[in-house]
This record gives C-alpha cells, sequence and structure tokens, in this order.
C-alpha cells in the first residue's frame, strides 16, 4: 500500500472514530424528542413562577411533616452553655471538647466550661502544616502528577477534621480555659487565613522537592523544614494569638461561688478536667453499607500529627451501632458523631427523611439509598455534632435521637438538633465511643491487620 493509500486510511480510520463519537451526542432529532416531552402545563408554569423567586427547599418543605416538634427524651446527659464555631470548620474541635467539657461540668458542679477552641486549632494548624511538608519530603522521589503527591498539594491545610485530631492535638498540647486564650476574627473566620498559610504551604512544598532532587542531605532539608514551620507558627500567631504556657483558674460553684484560684500548664488543666487517654480509650465505629462489615479499616495521612498514628474504624450495621450508643447515654456519657446533615428544617432544628419532598416538586424520584449515596458520592460524614440524649420506646427501641450542635444557641432547638431514628439510620456515619460500652468482640475486630485506604477515600472526608 503507498503512502497516498496509507493517508487516506488513516483519514477514513480518524472520520469513523469522529461519527461514531458523535453517535452519544445530542442529534438534532433527539433534541427534538426531549424538547417535545416537556408539555408545558399550567400546573408547571405555576410552578416555575414560583421557583423563579423562591428557595426549592422551602417550596419542597413537606407541610405534612410540620407537626408540632417532640422535644421530650427519655434518656438525656445535660450539660452548659452552647457553643459556636461561627464561620469556620471547625465542629470537630468543638465537638470533641464539648464531650470533655459536659464531663467536667459534672464532675466539679461547675456553672460552666468552656476550652479555648483557638489553642487547640492554633496547634492543630502547625501539626497539619509539618504532616504536609514531611509527607512532600517522603514523596519527593515521585512525580507531581502521581496521586499521593497531588492529594498533598491540594490539601495542604484545613480547618476541618475528625475525632482524630481531638485525641491528637489535646494528648500532646494539653487544653486551657476559654478566658485563658479567647477566639480571634481568624479563629472565628478560617477560611482567609488557612488559604493564605496553605499556599505558603505548597511553595514550601516546591521548594523542598527541588532540594531533595538536587540531592540535598536529608539533615539540610529537615533544617529548612523547621524554618518553613517558624514562618508558619509566625503567621498563626499573627491570627490567632500565643498559645499560654501558665495561666490562673478561677474555679466556681454552680451557684457562683468562688471555690478556688488554681495555676495551671495547659497539661495540668488537661489531667483535672479533660481526659488524658484520649489515644487509649476511645474507638471509631462506622456505618458504610458499600464496604464489608465486621473490617477494620485505615487511611493514609488520617491524623493531625505526622508523629500521631492513622485512626482505625471497624464497619458495623448501624443497628449494632445504635445498641453501643444508648449503652453509653444510659451511663451519661455523651459521645462524637459525625453525620451528613442533609435534610435538616434550620428553623426546627429537626433531621428527618420526610422533611422535604423534592419528588413532588420536581415530578420524578431520588430513589438511591445509603450504599448508593455512598458510591456516587452523594453522600459522606460531613458534620460532627455531640450525641446527647436518646427517646426510647416500650420495647427499649430508640425513636428520636438529639446532638448538641456547635452554630450557636439561636441554631436549631435552642442549639440542638433532633433527628428521627429513620434519618439515623440514612446519613449516620461515625461515632467515637469509650472502649467500656463496646463489645469485646468489636474490641477484637480492632485487632485485625486494617484494610488500607488512601487518603482521597470520600468516606473519610474532613468533618467540618
Amino acid at each position: 500500500m503507498n503512502q497516498k493509500h496509507v493517508t487516506l486510511a488513516a483519514c477514513l480510520l480518524a472520520f469513523g472514530l469522529t461519527v461514531q463519537a458523535q453517535d452519544g451526542g445530542i442529534s438534532p432529532d433527539m433534541l427534538k424528542k426531549i424538547q417535545s416531552s416537556y408539555q408545558n402545563t399550567a400546573a408547571d408554569k405555576a410552578l416555575r413562577n414560583a421557583m423563579g423567586g423562591t428557595s426549592i427547599k422551602e417550596l419542597a418543605l413537606n407541610q405534612e411533616n410540620q407537626k408540632a416538634l417532640n422535644t421530650d427524651f427519655s434518656i438525656k446527659v445535660e450539660s452548659k452553655g452552647i457553643t459556636d464555631q461561627q464561620s469556620s470548620g471547625r465542629c470537630w474541635l468543638f465537638t470533641g471538647l464539648n464531650v470533655m467539657r459536659a464531663k467536667a461540668i459534672a464532675r466539679y458542679d461547675l456553672p460552666g466550661l468552656e476550652f479555648s477552641q483557638v489553642y487547640s486549632f492554633f496547634w492543630d494548624q502547625l501539626e497539619k502544616s509539618n504532616l504536609f511538608l514531611q509527607g512532600v519530603i517522603e514523596t519527593a522521589g515521585k512525580p507531581m502528577n502521581d496521586q499521593t503527591v497531588e492529594w498533598l498539594f491540594k490539601h495542604p491545610l484545613s480547618d476541618g477534621g475528625t475525632f482524630t485530631g481531638v485525641a491528637d492535638i489535646v494528648s500532646k498540647y494539653g487544653l486551657v480555659p476559654k478566658e485563658a486564650m479567647p477566639e480571634t476574627y481568624s479563629s472565628e473566620h478560617t477560611s482567609y487565613m488557612s488559604s493564605l498559610i496553605g499556599l505558603k504551604l505548597k511553595e514550601f512544598g516546591l521548594e523542598l522537592r527541588e532540594m531533595a532532587a538536587k540531592g540535598e542531605k536529608a539533615a539540610t532539608i529537615e533544617s529548612r523544614k523547621e524554618e518553613m514551620l517558624s514562618t508558619v507558627y509566625r503567621m498563626l500567631v499573627l491570627t490567632l494569638g500565643v498559645p499560654p504556657t501558665g495561666f490562673d483558674y478561677v474555679r466556681k460553684d454552680s451557684k457562683g461561688n468562688v471555690v478556688a484560684t488554681e495555676h495551671h500548664t495547659p497539661m495540668s488543666f488537661l489531667e483535672k478536667y479533660g481526659d488524658t487517654n484520649l489515644l487509649t480509650n476511645y474507638v471509631m465505629v462506622m456505618n458504610d453499607p458499600s464496604r464489608e462489615y465486621y473490617k477494620c479499616y485505615e487511611i493514609a495521612y488520617d491524623r493531625h500529627r505526622y508523629d500521631g498514628k492513622n485512626w482505625t474504624y471497624v464497619n458495623l450495621p448501624v443497628e449494632e451501632i445504635k445498641e453501643m450508643a444508648i449503652a453509653s447515654l444510659k451511663d451519661s456519657t455523651r459521645m462524637y458523631f459525625s453525620s451528613d446533615v442533609t435534610q435538616l428544617d434550620s428553623k426546627r432544628g429537626l433531621l428527618d427523611v420526610n422533611n422535604y419532598d423534592f419528588g413532588s416538586l420536581m415530578g420524578t424520584t431520588f430513589g438511591m439509598d445509603k450504599k448508593e449515596r455512598i458510591q456516587t458520592f452523594a453522600s459522606m460524614s460531613a458534620h460532627a455534632m455531640t450525641l446527647m440524649a436518646v427517646d426510647l420506646d416500650a420495647n427499649g427501641k430508640p425513636k428520636k435521637w438529639m446532638v448538641e450542635n456547635s452554630w450557636g444557641a439561636a441554631s436549631g432547638y435552642q442549639g440542638h438538633l433532633i433527628m428521627t431514628d429513620e434519618w439515623f439510620n440514612e446519613y449516620m456515619f461515625r461515632l467515637v465511643l469509650e472502649t467500656k460500652y463496646v463489645p469485646k468482640k468489636v474490641l477484637d475486630i480492632f485487632k485485625q491487620k486494617p484494610i488500607q485506604l488512601p487518603a482521597w477515600d470520600p468516606m473519610f472526608a474532613e468533618e467540618k
């Protein structure tokens, strides 16, 4: 075959491929059929008029589900004061600290107590910066388009996290009361601060990769990383303040009487008012029907400190998780709880699968179950709250649950959210429990060699 025929054959092949590709497009005939399928009824016109100037969510609010909210619970673990994370993604931190402060308030008969979230957040941001830089050093020999390298540079720093971060940071740096290190504008509006530090970290990351490519000694690279962290530290001080190393705490009883004036370091305050067993006395269980139950999972970089340990998770049927949660609440112990807050009626503070009827509004159905929503990235653990109440029926089965949120006292139901048990089944993902509420058969699963998952696994997205 001569060159002319070869060229002609190649052109015909390319033409054939183009035609095949066009077969998957919207042809004029297909478009006519699609357009003719729309009937343009009077009802549709009314819907277009309504949706043109009104929120879809408001129009889909299910009026049949607007009965008075039942706020009575058979088991309820009280605390004092609602926290507010403001415009930040620190729900994971507020939730973990709220679990601990409830215990301290009850133990010492306090009128209230709020641990400094900005103190823990300061160290969280510094530790995450080091985790990123060290990750860059360890992957310096891989190309920039390697998936792990890409993930690192896409996520150099975030204000989100999980209970893993609470355990990592508090166990290493201790706690201080809020009055010892109060919130700042940047702690309550974290996005710009984190983005600036993240931008600087990306620049530092490229520099570290270049040093490694040039064959610089490990000690030289480590020294430069330390200088980089000093820059990050200064940026954190400027935006969040200087973390205290010692402070006085005036302890009062529930009537407001001064009981004692105590001098503390962050670690001594943790020992007295917090929990020093965060790394050893808690486990995380999850409900992910897209994965095999009764297996232990671990995800890369699922920690907030480089010198920390990736947390492991046991995947369980939701009914077994409920049994453990009820046991904890019966013993007056709150829990770290995370979920997708889809289907929230924010005005009433109600999480119910029947809150909204988008199907009737749109004239279609939305029929995916929990497994399918996870598989298609439509649902994942997105927000952490403190599980603190359950209402049981005559047979000891849950009817509804309640969490303390961190969106301020004016949000939801007096700063809380009430969830139906059906909603719990569909949108609950993670629960952190003290080991004494976990059956031995589940604790034994944690001894398995965990199934390794990559850092970008969607089910382990940070909670905000």
